[in-house]
């Protein structure tokens, strides 16, 4: 019995200054797909999020292409998701001296790419 090793290329981004939930809204949009069709969905769609993940997902096809040998026309997007990273805490004047915390949140991004 022999066993064949799953070769796959990926790029990951840490400590992107968005919230993790708002990066899997596109991130639901394109797992599964066809690079070329998952470029296309990503560049027409109007999030903020959309931006970082085409050019995550550049690196990623850049990563097969040229580090492991893969078919460009054969890759799709095996994996793709949003982990929470650390929050940047801040402080904003609020009424009778009082202060209101600001959650500004970041995100791990990782994308995993396999051919067909």
């Amino acid at each position: 019995m022999e066993e064949t090793a799953i070769v796959e290329a990926r790029a990951s981004l840490k400590y992107a200054r968005i919230s993790s939930r708002k990066v899997k809204i596109v991130a639901d949009l394109i797992r599964g797909k066809n690079v070329d069709e998952a470029l296309a969905i990503v560049k027409f769609t109007p999030k903020a999020s959309s931006v970082i993940i085409e050019k995550l997902l550049k690196s990623a096809i850049a990563n097969a292409e040229n580090n492991h040998h893969m078919d460009h026309s054969k890759l799709y997007v095996a994996e793709i998701y949003a982990n929470q990273g650390p929050t940047l805490k801040r402080i904003r004047p609020a009424a009778k001296g009082s202060a209101v915390r600001i959650r500004k949140r970041t995100s791990h991004i990782t994308i995993v790419l396999r051919e067909e």
